[in-house]
């Protein structure tokens, strides 16, 4: 009976032995007799290099405007050049007198110093405007706009407002121009409003007529305002007489607010700057162990995945079998998170894309698809050996290589993907059991401020890589 616990137990180790032997990142093979499968485990390291964006395409519901300074990613400076929008087919009673134009920023929130002066500018669109159905980059030149002859108004505030004279503490009004009132309602130096004029007939009359407004700031380097919704007001008012009962005629002052929305209906363009980009890139290639990701369209980062490689490592170990990518996971490991110390939001979504399908995805408007456009999240995990927590974006890019490798069975060259900071629109369903449901309805660049620095291909310790596990059959 002893003898026999021997022999059991030595059949075990035997078996133990056997099943752990030659386990490592590289080259699991598994070979049950009964169905022939063989499966294989891999690590591959990718290249990463930082990559500079001059400008995006992007229709947005929201703007930024201002100047920050950030120590690590430079100057961003953000402007705002708008269409109005126009009351069609209006008409102004006889006699209308025109009181003043505003223009009307309200914006929901800040980022930077609440209380560092700004000083907003407004210059009339003389030029030219836009093409409504056109998407315009984010890098457009002012000058092909304006003439930049003198402002139509200006105003110095600060985000919070410190006086407390503000009813509304989100809202600035900046009084425009008599000249640019004048001229804006073709009136007369009585400032009586031409009721003749067909400049209302027809929203294209109207962008014809009064292409727009630029909208910019000439100091501060510590604030920036996310701006909900630019509008123009005009009041006005005009005197008629109203009989009363007992048949008396009354001179009776109405007085009106006609608002001009920068709308949907209507295009709108943030322009964003990085004036010292030159500087920084030369500041960020100091340090190859990280990469780093800032928006708006400031900087991504180019991942290129080792594709012939790849390829050629699962034909060598699961030769004359059909092939099957069961995972490739990348992982991308955050670093230099200390929010006492990050001067921007962190990028919450990250969009792994192709390089050659970027422009197409986000002017279509498309959302994530596993062959070529990936969308991951800001995350963190406790790491079981040092109870620390680590913060990372992961993507399952399995079905993306094989899509790839389907088109080209033998490749030549890499699968240069990129990096993108993106902003998305989501959606909860109930069904009648009352499960949720939770959709993607949009993706696109994000254009407000967020960064984040992330371990390299380069990096000593946690190198980016792909992890993948593959079968053959």
């Amino acid at each position: 009976m002893k003898s026999q616990s021997i022999v059991l137990l030595f059949l075990v180790s035997l078996l133990t032995f056997s099943c752990t032997d030659n386990v490592s990142d590289l080259g699991i093979k598994i070979q049950p007799s009964s169905d022939n499968i063989t499966v294989g485990t891999d690590t591959f390291h990718v290249v990463t290099e930082n990559v500079f964006i001059d400008s995006i395409f992007a229709k947005q519901d929201s703007f930024l405007l201002g100047t920050f300074y950030d120590t690590k990613y430079g100057s961003t400076q953000a402007d705002i050049l708008a269409q109005v929008n126009c009351p069609v087919n209006y008409q102004y009673p006889p006699g209308s007198v025109v009181d003043s134009v505003l223009a009307v920023l309200t914006y929901k929130s800040w980022f930077g110093d609440s209380y560092s002066p700004m000083n907003v500018r407004i210059y009339q669109m003389d030029k030219q405007t836009f093409d409504y159905p056109k998407l315009y980059a984010s890098n457009l030149n002012p000058s092909d706009y304006t003439t930049y002859p003198e402002p139509i108004g200006h105003k110095i505030f600060t985000a919070k407002d410190a006086s407390g004279l503000r009813s509304d503490t989100t809202t600035i009004l900046i009084k425009l121009s008599d000249k640019f009132r004048n001229w804006f309602v073709n009136a007369q130096s009585d400032n009586v409003i031409n009721v003749a004029s067909n400049t209302y007939s027809s929203e294209s009359n109207f962008t014809n007529f009064f292409k727009g407004i630029y909208i910019t700031t000439d100091f501060g380097v510590a604030t920036m305002l996310n701006v909900r919704q630019v509008d123009m007001e005009l009041y006005y008012h005009y005197n008629h007489t109203v009989k009363s009962s007992s048949g008396v005629d009354s001179l009776v002052t109405s007085s009106y607010v006609i608002p001009f929305p920068a709308n949907s209906e209507v295009r709108q363009v943030n322009r964003f700057l990085h004036p010292e980009n030159a500087a920084i890139k030369l500041k960020l290639a100091q340090n190859e162990a990280v990469n780093y990701i800032s928006s708006p369209a400031g900087i991504q980062t180019r991942v290129t995945v080792p594709l012939k490689r790849i390829k050629q490592r699962m034909d060598s170990l699961i030769s004359g079998k059909k092939q099957t990518l069961n995972s490739a996971v990348l992982r991308v490991d955050a670093t230099e998170i200390d929010s006492s110390k990050l001067a921007e939001p962190i990028v919450n979504y990250m969009l792994l894309i192709k390089e050659s399908k970027i422009e197409d995805f986000f002017n279509k408007n498309e959302l994530p698809d596993a062959t070529y456009a990936i969308l991951g999240q800001f995350s963190q995990s406790q790491n079981t050996s040092t109870l620390l927590y680590e913060y990372h974006y992961s993507f399952d890019i399995a079905t993306m290589i094989a899509n790839e490798l389907k088109l080209n069975p033998n490749p030549d060259s890499d699968l240069k993907l990129r990096l993108v900071p993106v902003q998305v629109t989501t959606t909860t369903s109930t069904s009648s059991s009352g499960a949720t449901t939770t959709s993607i309805t949009a993706v696109k660049q994000q254009t407000g401020m967020s960064a984040i620095t992330i371990l390299s291909g380069k990096d000593v310790t946690t190198p980016m890589r792909i992890k993948m596990i593959y079968s053959g059959f």
